[in-house]
């Protein structure tokens, strides 16, 4: 993680409109270089730099981006949050509080009521914050607070040894701050050893897209959105949020909060991150400074943002009511499964007891209550009730809770519940897990994708009504596309049919390949797919026992449009195009019949098609 791990896009309309509101915003010229610290007193007052990471790991970035300053206070919320994460929230409450002060961010002053500083994001806080790091030693020490840092930026990050040195040497107001501590008993080890790494902590090396990223991970519910890893919990993130909400721009916090209305941290260098929750991640570097040590520009930075973007956290833009995006019944839309008529005809009659519910968004409480009310209300008597989850965002943890009543509500109906696109998504990697003993318990299943759980709930609904599962067909007269041929064409056959074997996974026929042969599956199951691959296209027909594919073979006797794989291992009958044609010469009414059956079978998946496009519109 030595470089910046995401690309960062210097070009577009989010862009342009950075670059452009950094122009406008340079000619801001009040405030002053922090010189309390010498090394700050350094830094080029014209620096600026604003960059924003989206909860999708997209970075935009305009002005010195990649010129590198130290964390100072901005360290503060990170620190909070591996506190908590290391100690667990009450341990941490132990050590300070959560209010906000209305002094200075240095001052020589704990809460009387309780003896503790006021709230970790004023330096009193910040160490005892930092004696609360889990290793002992100071090297240790270090090295497990850069990696903290480094899960939170994406990349390793260093300490400006030269800003540490000064710090040090000159930080004796916190030192006061340290042995008062002592004296009070919220630090228990020797107050230089906690300073030291106090100090180290705010010369952490950064860029304005480091910060941008590290605030996107807090937007993302912890969760890093450029390397994927999770960084913290998401109760973890609500507390850490809260308190930059009340406490993380000082006693400037009111106005902030009225005028930006974002969870926010500054830091002396010049530097101030804000979080939109599940969607972006702020931040914007400029020394110059104001009375409090919040930085100018980009105080009047994320006032323009927040005004022109409306990303203040109390602009309403919570509607619960799109929650559900479309409902629609087995009788309405059918798998891509291809059928056999008597298995379509019941789909048909019965395929009703089969609903699908398409979720879509983040999901909290208000919108999981809209969502398990429609589902309940739409699966009142159904067999199985099928929750797509494909464009869900991510679900918190009352939207799990009221989840996990909705499985068990329609189990006690005789409903199974079954959520799609779950497995593999690492946003919804935590409701998966609070879902094992509602899966081990048979209450709900998981499945890949909607078309493989409505080909399962298609098969619960056959089953029930007598028509018994896939089969083993060996017998030419079993098989569709010779349905019609009496036993002297099926002799004639029999001689130009060969039989293949493939293993599960293995690709049968590729997009593009010359078509030569048909096929028809003896037994198991194929799947044909478009896209990119086979391991990554869409699932557009599934192919059982008795029926066949490659069909188009015989019609243009082109190239193969489609992937196959098989899903199982697979027997299947193959017959070349050529000998058909040679025996149509001798018995013309076999290529007759197979013609009729495979446009037989094309229309019966076109009319499935348009039936799917219909419920969809």
């Amino acid at each position: 993680m030595d470089t910046f791990p995401s690309p960062t896009i210097s070009s577009g309309p989010v862009w342009e409109y950075l670059r452009r509101l950094l122009e406008e915003t340079s000619g801001i010229t009040d405030g002053k270089v922090a010189d309390y610290i010498p090394e700050l007193a350094k830094a080029d007052p014209e620096d600026f730099a604003i960059a924003m990471a989206t909860v999708d790991g997209t970075v935009y970035s305009a002005g010195c981006d990649g010129r590198a300053f130290t964390i100072q206070s901005v360290s503060k919320p990170f620190l909070f949050a591996h506190a908590i994460e290391t100690h667990g929230i009450e341990a941490v409450m132990r050590k300070v509080g959560v209010e906000p002060t209305g002094d200075p961010f240095n001052s020589i002053v704990l809460d009387n009521l309780n003896n503790r500083p006021f709230n970790p994001m004023v330096n009193a806080g910040a160490i005892a914050m930092a004696e609360m790091l889990a290793a002992r030693t100071p090297d240790a020490r270090q090295a497990e607070l850069l990696e903290m840092f480094g899960k939170f930026a994406g990349r390793s990050l260093g300490i400006d040894e030269t800003v540490y040195r000064s710090e040090s040497e000159t930080g004796h107001r916190n030192r006061a701050i340290a042995y008062m501590m002592l004296n009070s008993g919220m630090i228990d080890g020797p107050p230089e050893e906690i300073l030291d790494i106090y100090f180290r902590q705010c010369s952490v090396r950064v860029t304005t897209r480091d910060l941008a990223v590290m605030a996107s991970t807090l937007a993302a519910h912890g969760r890093n959105p450029v390397t994927g890893a999770r960084v913290l919990a998401p109760d973890t993130v609500r507390d850490v949020l809260s308190v930059m909400a009340t406490c993380g721009m000082y006693d400037y916090a009111g106005q902030w909060m009225f005028d930006v209305g974002l969870p926010a941290k500054s830091g002396v260098s010049g530097a101030i991150i804000a979080v939109l929750p599940g969607q972006l991640g702020i931040a914007v570097y400029s020394p110059r400074l104001d009375s409090v040590g919040n930085s100018i520009r980009g105080v009047e930075v994320c006032k323009r943002l927040a005004r022109d973007f409306s990303l203040h956290a109390y602009v309403d833009r919570s509607d619960t009511r799109g929650v559900v995006r479309r409902r629609y019944r087995g009788d309405e839309v059918r798998s891509n499964r291809v059928r056999s008529h008597r298995e379509f005809d019941l789909l048909s009659e019965r395929g009703r007891e089969i609903v699908v519910i398409e979720a879509q968004g983040p999901l909290f409480f208000g919108s999981a209550e809209r969502l398990i009310r429609k589902t309940a209300d739409f699966a009142q008597d159904a067999r199985v009730a099928i929750v797509d989850f494909r464009r869900v965002a991510y679900v918190d943890k009352a939207a799990t809770t009221l989840l996990r009543e909705l499985v068990q509500d329609l189990t006690l109906r005789g409903c199974r519940v079954v959520f799609t696109d779950v497995k593999g998504n690492a946003n919804l990697a935590d409701f998966e897990t609070a879902l094992g003993d509602k899966l081990e318990a048979g209450q709900c299943e998981l499945d890949t994708d909607i078309d493989r759980a409505l080909e399962t709930a298609e098969d619960t609904i056959l089953a029930d009504a007598g028509q018994s599962g896939p089969r083993e067909r060996l017998a030419l007269a079993e098989l569709e596309l010779f349905e019609g041929l009496g036993k002297e064409d099926l002799a004639a056959l029999e001689g130009s049919i060969s039989s293949y074997q493939f293993d599960s996974g293995e690709t049968i026929l590729r997009a593009g390949d010359d078509a030569q042969l048909i096929f028809i599956v003896a037994r198991g199951s194929v799947s044909i797919l478009v896209g990119s691959d086979t391991a990554t296209g869409r699932r557009v027909a599934s192919v059982g026992p008795g029926q066949s594919f490659g069909e188009m073979a015989l019609l243009d006797g082109g190239k193969r449009s489609a992937d196959v794989r098989a899903d199982t291992p697979v027997l299947a009958y193959g017959i070349a195009v050529e000998e058909l044609r040679r025996l149509f010469d001798a018995s013309p009414q076999i290529l007759t019949t197979i013609y009729a059956n495979i446009i037989r079978s094309i229309s019966s998946r076109l009319r499935n098609a348009n039936d799917h496009l219909r419920a969809l519109q």
